[in-house]
């Protein structure tokens, strides 16, 4: 049961990060309003392996059982050639194995629903609609929305995302902490009944220098993509159709299959991450992608959000608070997660490589660890490679 409360809190953003940072801080009493541009909740997306710290979130949560039922069966990572041919392939159940049997795999659209179908009925959300204008005083934030109404809150969390308005309000342009990773990435759903049968249970990657394509089943006879590619910016092209049929041309395999279906609409972004000094200001704070992006090569995205957002939640309480509190534990919630946070970025770009070899050299390297990574040591140091830091710091009572 929710601690009766008069603390405001003002979201923006109902990603994954918005949403947990709603279920948590309303459970602890707070009454929660949602900001979002869209005009509902989106439907695109990749499918994510879910484990780490936002795994344990999903269980304080109490939705693990719905997340079970959403997930999908995976038996492997496959990679082919141009050919089509095998070159090598990660189990599954290994690697759930390192991680003691706490991994999902999930469409990303799939894990919001579960988070917003827990969500307490008072929740308000307005959708359709974003923050233009944020004014702060000693004891209030204030925030004009662009359907002209305004909301005062004692909190307002900027949970919108890399490309967040909240952090560009506040901190400035968003080239000031993008590190751009050199790479562009999409995702698409098409309908193919063989292909989706010929798939089974795999996620069939292609094994490939400087660009690759990712296919697997989703429910009914649809077939979800997933691309990436190397680009000298992170300036997006006009026609993100266009431009994937021309940089992944003559990729083989079962690549020009997909991208002969690629509709006219595809998620398209560049692969980056989020760097700051600092997550909040009086009192706005960021989560999420908005200050943590840690980006694809590094994983864990939406289970660090979810656990990002637990953490916010339990440094704020339950009870009143006074500015001085209120900026000591916004002060302890940076000081617990960024560590964490840093070790999953450092990853990402460590394991870059790995990800998308750059050259030969660095391909044939993963067909050998691909071969080995049976190994009872290898897995475990593998397992644990991923993995990370398993948890924040111990909060600290600073003054």
């Amino acid at each position: 049961m929710a601690v009766l409360s008069d603390m405001q809190v003002l979201i923006s953003g109902a990603g994954i990060a918005g949403l947990s940072a709603a279920k948590f801080l309303a459970e602890a009493g707070w009454v929660v309003t949602v900001v979002e541009r869209a005009t509902f909740r989106r439907t695109e997306g990749y499918m994510l392996d879910f484990f780490g710290p936002g795994f344990d979130a999903a269980e304080t949560m109490g939705i693990l059982p719905r997340l079970r039922e959403l997930a999908y069966s995976v038996d492997e990572v496959e990679y082919v050639n141009a050919a089509g041919k095998r070159t090598g392939a990660i189990s599954y159940d290994r690697f759930a194995a390192t991680l003691g049997g706490r991994l999902l795999s999930l469409m990303r659209p799939d894990l919001e629903t579960a988070i917003h179908d827990s969500l307490p009925r008072d929740v308000n959300f307005r959708w359709g609609t974003e923050i233009d204008t944020i004014t702060q005083e000693p004891d209030q934030v204030t925030a004009g929305l662009s359907d002209g109404s305004t909301v005062r809150a004692d909190l307002l969390i900027g949970a919108d995302g890399i490309h967040s308005s909240t952090r560009a309000a506040l901190f400035g342009p968003e080239e000031q902490f993008l590190r751009y990773l050199g790479l562009h990435t999409a995702a698409f759903v098409i309908a193919d009944p063989g292909l989706r049968a010929d798939l089974g249970r795999r996620f069939l990657m292609t094994d490939s220098i400087g660009r690759a394509m990712g296919l697997y089943g989703v429910r009914g006879d649809d077939v979800a993509v997933f691309t990436v590619h190397q680009a000298p910016d992170a300036a997006l092209p006009a026609d993100p159709r266009a431009a994937l049929r021309r940089e992944l041309a003559g990729l083989g395999a079962l690549a020009p299959r997909a991208l002969d279906r690629c509709p006219p609409l595809v998620y398209y972004d560049a692969v980056a991450q989020i760097e700051m000094p600092l997550w909040h200001d009086g009192r706005v704070v960021l989560l999420g992608d908005a200050c943590q992006a840690v980006s694809l090569l590094a994983g864990q995205g939406a289970s660090l959000a979810m656990a990002g957002a637990q953490l916010l939640a339990e440094e704020l309480g339950q009870g009143e608070l006074s500015s001085d509190e209120l900026g000591r534990a916004l002060r302890n919630y940076e000081t617990r997660w960024r560590p964490v946070v840093l070790d999953r970025q450092a990853a990402g770009r460590r394991t870059a490589h790995w990800f998308l070899p750059r050259n030969r050299v660095e391909l044939i390297l993963r067909r050998i660890t691909l071969r080995a990574i049976g190994l009872p040591w290898l897995n475990r140091l593998f397992g644990g490679a991923l993995t990370g830091k398993s948890g924040p710091a111990r909060s600290t009572a600073d003054s």
